[in-house]
């Protein structure tokens, strides 16, 4: 394991992420630390000098549809079924003094 994670880093991690670690879990986060870091050095192994960079694995496009208005302006109609409404609104009681 060439990543050796420290019980400093482990109690520093554990203020950070706000956990009270047992010994045995400070001891298996550690190992998992360590195996999670051995697994990103292997990335270091490959060859990406041909590799053009990127910033999504998949293309991107907006998947966003047009904002389009299909029912129109239908204020008369809604406000039909207001209890009471002024100047074209729904009027309600008043909550805040």
């Amino acid at each position: 394991m060439a990543n050796i994670i420290s019980d400093e880093t482990i109690e520093y991690v554990g203020i950070l992420s706000k956990l009270e670690l047992s010994d045995q879990e400070k001891e298996q986060a550690k190992n998992d630390m360590g195996r999670m870091l051995d697994y990103i050095d292997k990335l270091n192994e490959l060859d990406t000098s041909q590799t053009e960079p990127m910033s999504h694995v998949f293309p991107v496009h907006n998947v966003f549809r047009e904002d389009v208005v299909t029912n129109g302006n239908q204020r008369d109609e809604i406000l039909v079924h207001a209890p009471e409404q002024k100047d074209g609104q729904f009027q309600v009681p008043k909550t805040v003094e």
